[in-house]
C-alpha cells in the first residue's frame, strides 16, 4: 500500500506542477495532496504541523491566484473599471478554458478602461496589459509553490527511502 501511496503522490506532484503552468489543472493544492499521501504512509512519520501549514500556504496560494491580474490591473494605472473588468473577464474566461483564462482578464480590463473612457485606448491596453502581467506573476508564484513542494516531497522519500523498499 506504501509503494501505492508513494506512486500516486509523486503523480500529484507532476500534476501539481504542470497545473501551476496550465490553468485547467489544480497547481499548489495538487502537490499538497501529493504530499499529504507521502505522509499517510507507513513509512513516514506524520507531521500534522507541517501539513497545516504547507495546506495554508496552498490554500492562501489559490485565493490569491485569483487577485494578481487585477492587482496588476490597479498597479499599472487601471481604474476600478478595469480591476472590475479583469474579474469579470477572469469569471467568463473560466468557461473557456486554459486560453479563457488567460485572456479573459486581458480583455476584461481592456473592455472596463474602455467603459470608463472609450477615447483613451491606450490606457485601456496598459491595464488591460498590467492584468496579463499579473497573470504572469500569479503563474510564477503557483510554479514556486508547487517546485517546492516536489522538493519537500523527494527530500522526504529520499530521507526514508531504504524504509520504502525493505521487504
Amino acid at each position: 500500500m506504501d509503494i501505492f501511496l508513494l506512486i500516486i503522490g509523486f503523480l500529484l506532484i507532476i500534476i501539481g506542477l504542470a497545473g501551476s503552468l496550465l490553468p485547467v489543472l489544480p497547481g499548489p493544492l495538487a502537490s499538497w495532496v501529493g504530499l499529504l499521501l507521502l505522509y499517510l504512509t507507513k513509512t513516514i512519520p506524520t507531521d500534522w504541523t507541517f501539513l497545516g501549514v504547507t495546506f495554508a500556504i496552498a490554500i492562501l496560494i489559490t485565493i490569491v491566484d485569483n487577485f494578481i491580474p487585477a492587482i496588476g490591473t490597479k498597479k499599472f494605472g487601471g481604474s476600478k473599471f478595469g480591476v472590475t473588468g479583469a474579474v469579470v473577464g477572469l469569471v467568463i474566461g473560466l468557461f473557456f478554458g486554459p486560453f479563457g483564462i488567460v485572456l479573459g482578464p486581458f480583455i476584461g480590463a481592456f473592455i472596463g478602461e474602455l467603459l470608463n473612457d472609450s477615447k483613451d485606448v491606450n490606457k485601456a491596453l496598459k491595464a488591460a496589459f498590467g492584468s496579463f502581467i499579473g497573470f504572469l506573476a500569479s503563474t510564477l508564484l503557483k510554479f514556486i509553490a508547487a517546485l517546492i513542494f516536489a522538493g519537500l516531497f523527494i527530500a522526504k522519500f529520499w530521507e526514508y527511502k531504504a524504509a520504502f523498499f525493505s521487504f
